[in-house]
């Protein structure tokens, strides 16, 4: 059976963290479903890139997925206390699933009291709020969760979510195809 992934976008998102990983986990032969947490399929970026959803959020809140993965951008800070997006964040972390938080998304994880004592890492702008924030790594790794500090590291995040997923080997195939580097992180 194929594993999945559940990509959630809100107006505003940072465009880099959402793409990339969704294109990269799609090379992966990964299934995945990008949900629009907004009222329309059609969701605009912090730059003003829209992206066409595959549906809405309620219309999958019930589906089992292997990941879900929380591009950051401004808009994180509009949907933090959606009470849809923080109980989707809590079932994932209860089931022992995958979490990936980009950017400012590891906020998300703080409000859905899923964070706790996980190694994680965050925008240089959100670290107020996160305490324990590691900072000058590309990607961290604790349990189920992985997060990532921004547009400049949505590569490695992508294929750290491969690697989650697939196993190493797939993720530097799909890192050899783009010409790029994947360092093992042991992940999987």
């Amino acid at each position: 059976m194929a594993v999945s992934a559940l990509v959630l976008l809100a107006d505003n998102f940072e465009e880099i963290e959402a793409v990339v990983p969704i294109d990269l986990l799609r090379r992966a032969e990964v299934s995945v479903t990008v949900a629009s947490c907004t009222q329309r399929l059609l969701v605009q970026g912090r730059s003003r890139i829209s992206v066409q959803a595959d549906c809405m959020l309620q219309e999958v809140e019930e589906q089992n997925f292997d990941l879900i993965v929380l591009p950051g951008g401004p808009g994180v800070f509009k949907v933090r206390k959606n009470r849809a997006i923080q109980k989707i964040i809590k079932k994932f972390k209860n089931e022992k699933k995958w979490i990936g938080a980009i950017c400012a998304a590891p906020l998300l994880l703080l409000d859905a009291e899923v964070l706790g004592n996980a190694k994680h890492t965050a925008h240089s702008s959100v670290a107020n709020e996160l305490p324990h924030i590691i900072t000058g790594k590309d990607v961290v790794c604790d349990g189920t969760i992985i997060t990532s500090p921004g547009a400049g590291t949505a590569i490695t995040f992508g294929l750290a979510l491969i690697e989650a997923l697939a196993g190493s080997d797939q993720a530097k195939l799909i890192a050899d195809s783009i010409h790029t580097t994947h360092s093992k992180l042991g992940i999987n």
